[in-house]
């Protein structure tokens, strides 16, 4: 081998062992995207933030939307518990409507969960009924739920639209009434455990036209967790209607939320 082959050679080497040392170092670096979990509401499946779940994929996350049976405050609890224990990396936990009191309680104690994002969503406090506040602020959705034989509820379809989607088109409104999930009555007098929102970083999308939670109950819910909230003038259905909103915030809570919760 002549001296320039051979210094070719060296060259080439160099350059291989510098390409290798940057993708090792890329390789360890840990993912910047947690993955997030979206745990429904009432009166719904997994399937109402669909259209949430699109915008998020688009920004490149990994996002498992929780089933939960609707059964108790505790039930639903452990199946977002099982959810979250799935995922490999940090978390962050998103609830709609009765999905923040689940959240509330899933999240406590576990460190995975970097952020939490309430969405017109309760967010009690530990060992407070999640209706706690009911006759405070008072909801004209409750003089439409009608229960079933076994004490499950669900809204009446006729009024539907007007107070949990009114700003949703009515074809899919429609859909929805027809296709709601039951909600056993007696979980809406479950408590939480622990509050997460304590110690973790909050984030809460706030319905201004809202008639199933009073917007002034979500207000008051924000203040007392110090969240980093964004008001939207939308019915209860806002995952639907303004699901490019919300998608912005799950995204700034997703980079902003796990920088804090990495600092605890």
């Amino acid at each position: 081998m002549t001296r320039a082959s051979r210094l070719v050679v060296c060259v080439l080497g160099l350059v291989a062992t510098a390409a290798i040392a940057a993708a090792a170092e890329q390789g360890a670096a840990p993912s910047a995207k947690p993955t997030i979990v979206l745990v429904h509401g009432a009166f719904e499946d997994g399937s109402a933030w669909q259209r949430v779940i699109v915008g998020l994929q688009r920004e490149h996350y990994n996002v498992v939307a929780a089933q939960l049976p609707l059964t108790s405050l505790a039930d639903d609890v452990q199946a977002t518990r099982r959810v979250v224990e799935a995922q490999t990396g940090p978390v962050v936990l998103v609830g709609h409507s009765w999905g923040g009191a689940v959240i509330t309680d899933a999240a406590a104690g576990n460190p995975r969960v970097k952020a939490l994002v309430y969405v017109a969503a309760f967010a009690p406090d530990a060992h407070e009924v999640v209706t706690a506040y009911g006759e405070k602020y008072p909801s004209r959705l409750n003089a439409a739920l009608r229960p079933d034989s076994a004490g499950f509820l669900t809204v009446d379809p006729a009024q539907f639209q007007e107070l949990f989607a009114s700003d949703v088109p009515a074809a899919e409104a429609q859909v929805a009434a027809a296709t709601q999930k039951p909600m056993s009555a007696k979980a809406f007098g479950d408590a939480v455990d622990r509050a997460a929102w304590k110690s973790i970083p909050a984030y809460y999308v706030l319905t201004l036209d809202d008639q199933a939670i009073h917007p002034d109950l979500q207000r008051f819910y924000a203040e007392r967790m110090h969240a980093n909230t964004t008001p939207i003038k939308s019915s209860h259905a806002v995952i639907v209607s303004h699901a490019a909103e919300v998608s912005h915030v799950i995204v700034e809570a997703a980079r902003t939320g796990s920088m804090q919760g990495e600092q605890r």
